[in-house]
């Protein structure tokens, strides 16, 4: 009777022991889920932004105990850029990734940093984004799209031109040219200012393009040509570094706001630590491929920017875009590019 008792006591005694720490296990539980971050973008697998942006998640899951997961749907999974840009302004998305660029389709200041034949080097760059240009770049975006980009922007590189028909060496090479460009202002309104024949498309839909000559090019830095396997429908290479753009990684700003402090300073951490990666490997890796190109039988050539730049000026090209952009945004970039008339 009385080991009866003892077990009944040792029972009821275990029972409360256990429904006690079985809501500090669903805690635990709820909080390894809690907060799951989608983001969308185009970029391959096989490219260096998406090696980068994994290593950030993983990294933001463990600093965060599992509390965070950054899920990953890479490769167009999600729809285009534009696509994914739009449903990370609605909510149906939390993470975009547009190029300034892409931005500029809804916010034209956002192409500031990505107008044709600006800048001439990454010693230009990084101080200009990393500082007062790209702080100016990053309160408008907040303030006027609903969406809150990471501090630092990271690398996509310039870009160069790839065609089948002829290569690029001044501007007149490319009066008449059909060239693939992203659906993307500033880009249309440079190659129609240089009296090329744009094409805007989003990225899955240019090999396909190129393949069948519904264009005769397209432009990208090189690590995505690379990526894409242009070099498989395209002839020539030309060195033109046009424009200099890399990646916002924005979260809509209503989820953004809605992530505690803590969890905020671990994603935009981890995130823009990938972005400085990113920036060594872009280095790398455009280096390398002019040399990858040429190797599959591609005939690279340089150029410089006197003719192009000259040509953007006389058609007006940098007088609308001040316009556009406004004189806070022209200001800044001058102090850094140079005057550019």
């Amino acid at each position: 009777m009385n080991n009866n008792n003892g077990i009944g006591r040792r029972g009821v005694a275990i029972g409360i022991t256990a429904a006690l720490a079985m809501p500090a296990l669903s805690r635990r539980a709820r909080a390894e889920a809690e907060y799951t971050l989608k983001m969308g973008y185009s970029t391959p697998t096989d490219n260096t932004f998406h090696k980068r942006v994994s290593e950030a998640a993983e990294l933001i899951k463990t600093e965060s105990n599992g509390r965070v997961e950054l899920q990953l749907f890479p490769a167009g999974q999600l729809g285009g850029d534009n696509d994914v840009l739009s449903q990370a302004r609605s909510g149906a998305v939390d993470f975009c990734v547009p190029s300034g660029q892409l931005l500029s389709s809804i916010l034209p200041v956002a192409a500031t940093n990505a107008l044709g034949f600006v800048w001439t080097s990454y010693a230009q760059i990084w101080p200009a984004m990393d500082g007062d240009l790209g702080s100016y770049l990053r309160n408008q975006i907040t303030t006027k799209t609903g969406l809150v980009p990471m501090p630092r922007m990271w690398d996509l590189g310039f870009r160069q031109i790839t065609t089948s028909n002829r290569p690029v060496r001044t501007a007149e090479d490319l009066v008449g040219l059909k060239l693939r460009v992203p659906v993307a202002p500033s880009l249309i309104g440079a190659f129609t200012a240089l009296k090329a024949a744009p094409v805007g498309m989003q990225f899955g839909e240019v090999y396909s393009a190129l393949q069948t000559r519904v264009v005769d090019g397209e432009e990208n830095p090189l690590s995505l040509v690379l990526a894409g396997k242009f070099q498989e429908v395209q002839k020539f290479v030309s060195i033109t570094n046009h424009v200099w753009d890399g990646y916002w990684l924005c979260c809509n700003g209503r989820v953004w706001k809605g992530l505690p402090a803590q969890v905020q300073e671990i994603v935009a951490r981890n995130l823009d630590a990938g972005a400085v990666k990113v920036r060594e490997d872009i280095a790398r890796l455009d280096a390398e491929a002019q040399t990858q190109l040429a190797t599959m039988g591609l005939a690279v050539n340089t150029t410089t920017p006197d003719s192009f730049r000259q040509q953007l000026k006389t058609a007006g090209f940098y007088k609308e875009w001040r316009g556009k952009v406004g004189e806070d945004a022209w200001k800044l970039l001058e102090k850094y590019s140079g005057e550019l008339g």
